[in-house]
């Protein structure tokens, strides 16, 4: 019996010491995943040509650390255009006299070279006139990663809405219409391209200085095979604007997209934030809040009133188009939402529609306006019973809460 365990002991610790390499080799693997992934789509240039700049990463032109510090005045804090989950972006001139924004991410480690090759991967296959450009990045053995974009001189949206811009009311109707459209149209073009922003809202459409649009950070973006209907992956976004189903079933699809999407066209006609703790804690969502007054056809506790929309029939019938478009979008169930490209047609025909039941002259008139109310769909109508039959769970005021789920795994590929 001895002899035996003696015999045991042996095998048994070679066994654990194998699992400890294996571990360790897995380990070590994992580390260098980036550098090797990064590595097999370009050509490998000189340590001196990669560390200074000159050689190129799928397609973009690769910045010297020295060059982004000088751009950025060392990267002053006076620079500083915003502040996001993953890094900072900094206003610079480069020495060709381009002004750029240079986002700098906040660690270089395994997570943060994913996403900044993600970013680079993405960006450097799409063309379109509302998603923002990229013009290089750093090398990946430099001491910090770092993208280089065109600048966009107006700010975001969300600044516009209810940030520092918000003051100046630069907003008209028609501004937050054709924002919208854009802003749709480069949604349904990156759908097209097989692939899923995953963090659609107002603080990532930038405004250029005649108020386009340019969709921008691709870092939570995802390829979409065109072969699969859902993504299974742990749920990632902003609060306020993650697809319920996604966050409770772990299934990402393009109608995620098109939920966050639903929050900001109801950004666009109220002028709210996504999510606002001081609203009483049933509306802290906005999505919560907007179904509450859609239902209830109660857009006079909606609609921004500095649209003037009691005064312009055509502003009324607009913005309670809009809020009924955004409505679809905010269904619960994923199917029920319509396609971006349908969201792209919708809003097009409210915008290009003219109302001509009503006579000019009378526009202004007050029953005039009550008239185009009446028009608008019942809360008892088919559409908004689905939603009215029961509670719907809303985008969480955080990725991180705890959500009864369906979804029989907790765990995915990214």
């Amino acid at each position: 019996m001895s002899f035996l365990c003696f015999s045991v002991l042996p095998i048994s610790a070679s066994i654990v010491i194998v699992l400890a390499l294996l571990f360790i080799r897995h380990r070590k693997n994992k580390m260098n995943f980036a550098s090797y992934f990064l590595s097999r789509n370009t050509s490998e240039p000189s340590s001196n040509q990669d560390l200074e700049g000159g050689s190129n990463y799928f397609g973009v032109p690769v910045f010297s650390y020295s060059e982004l510090e000088e751009a950025t005045n060392s990267f002053d804090a006076s620079k500083e255009l915003g502040d996001g989950g993953f890094g900072t972006v900094y206003f610079g001139k480069l020495r060709d006299g381009r002004e750029v924004a240079v986002k700098r991410l906040y660690e270089h480690n395994f997570k943060r070279m994913e996403q900044f090759m993600n970013e680079i991967q993405i960006l450097t296959r799409l063309r379109h006139r509302n998603l923002v450009t990229l013009y290089g990045c750093t090398s990946r053995r430099c001491r910090e990663l770092l993208l280089v974009y065109e600048y966009i001189p107006n700010g975001t949206v969300a600044d516009h809405l209810h940030g520092d811009r918000a003051k100046d009311k630069y907003l008209t109707w028609q501004h937050r219409m054709n924002i919208a459209i854009e802003t749709a149209d480069a949604l349904a073009y990156l759908h097209k391209s097989d692939i899923i922003h995953r963090d659609v809202k107002t603080n990532n459409i930038l405004l250029d200085h005649n108020f386009c649009v340019k969709v921008a950070d691709f870092g939570l973006s995802r390829l979409f095979p065109n072969d699969v209907s859902h993504i299974s992956t742990a749920p990632q976004g902003t609060p306020g604007y993650v697809d319920p189903e996604y966050h409770q079933c772990y299934q990402l699809t393009d109608k995620s997209d098109v939920y966050s999407f639903g929050v900001v066209l109801i950004e666009l006609i109220s002028s709210m934030p996504a999510v606002d703790i001081s609203r009483h804690r049933h509306e802290i969502n906005l999505a919560n809040l907007a179904i509450n007054r859609i239902q209830r056809c109660a857009f006079d506790e909606l609609i921004d009133p500095s649209l003037e929309y009691k005064s312009d029939t055509e502003v009324w019938r607009m913005t309670t188009s809009v809020a009924e478009l955004a409505f679809r979008c905010l269904q619960l169930e994923k199917d029920m939402r319509p396609k971006m490209e349908e969201v792209v047609e919708t809003l097009k025909e409210i915008k290009n529609c003219t109302d001509t039941s009503i006579d000019k002259t009378d526009e202004t008139d007050e029953k005039a306006v009550e008239s185009r109310r009446a028009t608008v769909a019942s809360p008892e109508s088919e559409d908004i019973v689905l939603l009215k039959n029961g509670k719907c769970p809303s985008s969480p005021n955080s990725v991180a809460d705890v959500w009864a789920s369906s979804s029989s795994t907790t765990s995915a590929s990214r």
